[in-house]
């Protein structure tokens, strides 16, 4: 040893492997030190010896590359140097000291295996087998928050000229450690299953009780255990953006987090068993109107919870803002004389009627809204919203500036669909928005909280949790208008000849609006209502039409809350 370069360093004999003469040894002294690595022949790797070195020159080799990494960042360019890839390492080394904060780091009982086979990286792509010998080392590391112990090992490699390199791999700083992942010391990300989510009252919410919520608690807990703010502390493997991977030691405990969310965990029973109702894929939600909470949401379809995250056709569900974009934009009335016709040409296009809509030139607004007359509001949207055939953003902007509609964040990390209804309309989507076809996509999140902008008068954007910020909508819901949109709604509910009669004429309170959208393949039944506590609308793939299976998810939830 040069003892003007190196003189700090002293190596100790401690232990000697019994029957194979491998030496353990200590580093007890840090290399205080200066200057490059020393002179010798370089290690060649591209020219790698058919034999592994011997347990001496593997441990002397690492022991050698563990001095320089225990002496700190002003050696760590001599640690590479006695790697296959010394400036790899180099920041490597210095990434780990950053990410652990580190103030010291010793290694000891450094111990020789029985050679083995590693698959060395040559550069350029090309890696092939070699012969290496395994070293494995005692690391105590003093790191923000404590001291960290763990069983380290790397291999050394020896080129054909007799000298001897370690292997650079990540899993040299922690066996754990892989390719683009760093280490952190501090405030650890906590365990998610020790998170419990809950309903409004502290009632536990899991997938027993709440089979739909799945994926919805898991993005909650998730979410909540990688906020860092419940206390525990150590050291976690991350990902190149920082992320958590999984926790290399832990300082102290995570304290286990309770989130309370906006969810009614008997309500969310009552949603869960009416999604099961029409054995066809179902998805509900239940909003409360006067703050936008979100009270229940249930799917029972397999490849996507389609209560949160469908993008369907709404059909005439989306009349209601239809009606208030003529109420705002006209002086129509729901009394005024709206003709509904067996079929309506527009855009170039001719628009039928369903069968048993009957026709009658001289049918008020609200008769149209209840007996959910297409021609109607094809007619009423076309000719008095659209100028000339040229594309109308008024159904657009009645939507995001009235009703709220855009890219809502309801808390969690919870992936919902973003609504959409075209600013700048084509051909006949000029008229077949105005019916909830066209480029009208929605989900029943978003259709029900349009029931509930209409109940309370006012939009509130929904939430699942309770603390998480609402983005208020642009305009408002006059209170005309809104009255305007009870009556019709009230129509559908009561009037006899309203779509959704046969479900709701004996509840107490209620608006509502049916629709069956055309899809791929057949068509979707949908309704949307209110009373006087909630807000649900459902949405049924396959269904027949809105009344006949949408309206018995519906009725099912308006019966659990009264009036």
């Amino acid at each position: 040893m040069n003892r003007g370069a190196k003189a700090a360093v002293a190596v100790v004999v401690t232990a000697m492997v019994g029957g194979a003469g491998y030496g353990a040894y200590n580093i007890v002294n840090g290399v205080t030190g200066g200057g490059g690595p020393s002179a010798k022949p370089t290690f060649q790797p591209t020219a790698l010896s058919t034999t592994a070195p011997t347990a001496d020159a593997a441990v002397k080799q690492a022991t050698a590359f563990l001095q320089s990494w225990q002496a700190g960042p002003t050696r760590y360019a001599d640690a590479g140097h006695d790697t296959d890839s010394p400036l790899t390492t180099e920041a490597a080394l210095q990434a780990y000291h950053d990410g652990l904060g580190l103030t010291g780091v010793t290694f000891t009982a450094i111990t020789a295996g029985a050679p083995t086979t590693a698959q060395v990286d040559q550069g350029g792509g090309v890696s092939t087998s070699a012969p290496t010998t395994p070293v494995t080392f005692q690391a105590s590391a003093k790191v923000t928050g404590g001291t960290w112990t763990y069983q380290g090992t790397l291999d050394v490699l020896q080129s054909s000229n007799g000298q001897t390199a370690v292997r650079w791999d990540p899993s040299v700083l922690f066996p754990k450690l892989k390719s683009g992942q760093t280490l952190k010391a501090g405030a650890i990300t906590g365990d998610a299953a020790s998170v419990t989510v809950t309903d409004a009252k502290g009632v536990a919410l899991t997938p027993a009780n709440a089979p739909s919520l799945t994926a919805v608690l898991d993005s909650i807990r998730a979410h909540a255990s990688g906020s860092g703010g419940n206390g525990g502390t150590g050291v976690e493997v991350v990902d190149g953006s920082g992320g958590p991977v999984a926790p290399a030691t832990v300082f102290t405990q995570p304290k286990a987090s309770t989130i309370r969310t906006t969810l009614d965990a008997r309500l969310q029973k009552q949603a869960e068993a009416a999604a099961r109702l029409q054995k066809l894929p179902t998805g509900v939600v239940v909003i409360r109107p006067s703050d936008g909470h979100i009270l229940a949401i249930a799917n029972t379809a397999s490849n996507v919870n389609l209560a949160i995250n469908a993008q369907l056709p709404p059909g005439s569900t989306m009349k209601i803002i239809t009606a208030a974009a003529l109420f705002d934009h006209t002086s129509l009335t729901p009394s005024s004389t709206l003709k509904c016709m067996k079929t309506q040409a527009a855009g170039g296009q001719v628009f039928p009627n369903e069968a048993d809509v009957p026709e009658k030139p001289n049918a008020t607004m609200t008769e149209d809204f209840a007996r959910s007359c297409n021609t109607a509001f094809v007619y009423g949207g076309y000719h008095y919203l659209v100028q000339g055939g040229a594309p109308s953003s008024v159904l657009h902007d009645e939507a995001t500036q009235v009703f709220g509609f855009g890219n809502w964040s309801i808390g969690g990390d919870v992936q919902t669909a973003n609504p959409t209804v075209p600013a700048s309309p084509n051909g006949s989507d000029n008229a077949a928005d105005f019916m909830g076809q066209g480029g009208d996509l929605v989900s029943p999140l978003v259709m029900a909280s349009v029931a509930a902008t209409v109940q309370d008068g006012r939009f509130h954007q929904p939430i699942l949790l309770p603390d998480q910020p609402q983005t208020p909508a642009s305009g408002s819901l006059s209170a005309s208008d809104d009255r305007n949109l009870k009556t019709m709604m009230h129509a559908v509910a009561y009037a006899p000849y309203g779509t959704g009669y046969p479900r709701l004429n004996d509840l107490s309170g209620v608006g509502a609006k049916t629709g069956t959208a055309e899809v791929t393949g057949g068509t979707d039944g949908w309704m949307t209502a209110y009373n006087g506590q909630i807000a649900v609308a459902s949405v049924v793939q396959g269904g027949s039409s809105g009344v006949d299976t949408a309206g018995y998810v519906v009725r099912a939830l308006l019966q659990a809350t009264g009036s």
